[in-house]
């Protein structure tokens, strides 16, 4: 039986243009290392910088910090600071973070099936989305 195909939408050079350019912007924040993992670890809700740091393995402070700060000024994460005693900051998904995890998902079927397995030394640096973003 043939595969049922979509009918293809023309496209003008404007709207390529203008959709490539979005694909470029959310390539160039996603695909910072950490970035995928840290979105993954905060669809499962809240988290303070300590709970961060220690659920995603190997990540350096510093490196976490400028994370979130991207993903912040992104729109994909706010930042509530309690002021205490003591003062603490919790990290959340905003509707826009929780409205990426579908296609994050998506990209890692898709890698799963059609990339190969990344050699040892990289593993260590780039770990999978976690089991919860799948």
């Amino acid at each position: 039986m043939p595969k049922a195909t979509r009918p293809q939408a023309t496209l003008d050079g404007a709207s390529c243009a203008r959709r490539d350019a979005a694909l470029a912007r959310a390539f160039e924040l996603l695909g910072r290392p950490w970035t995928g993992l840290v979105l993954g670890t905060l669809s499962d809700g809240p988290a303070s910088f300590r709970e961060l740091t220690r659920t995603v393995e190997g990540i350096s402070d510093s490196m976490l910090s400028s994370r979130l700060a991207a993903l912040t000024t992104a729109g994909l994460v706010t930042r509530t600071v309690d002021e205490g005693p003591p003062l603490s900051a919790t990290y959340e998904l905003t509707d826009a973070g929780r409205a990426l995890l579908p296609a994050l998902e998506q990209i890692s079927r898709w890698a799963e099936e059609h990339l190969p397995t990344l050699q040892p030394q990289h593993r260590q640096r780039r770990q999978p989305l976690p089991s919860h973003t799948r």
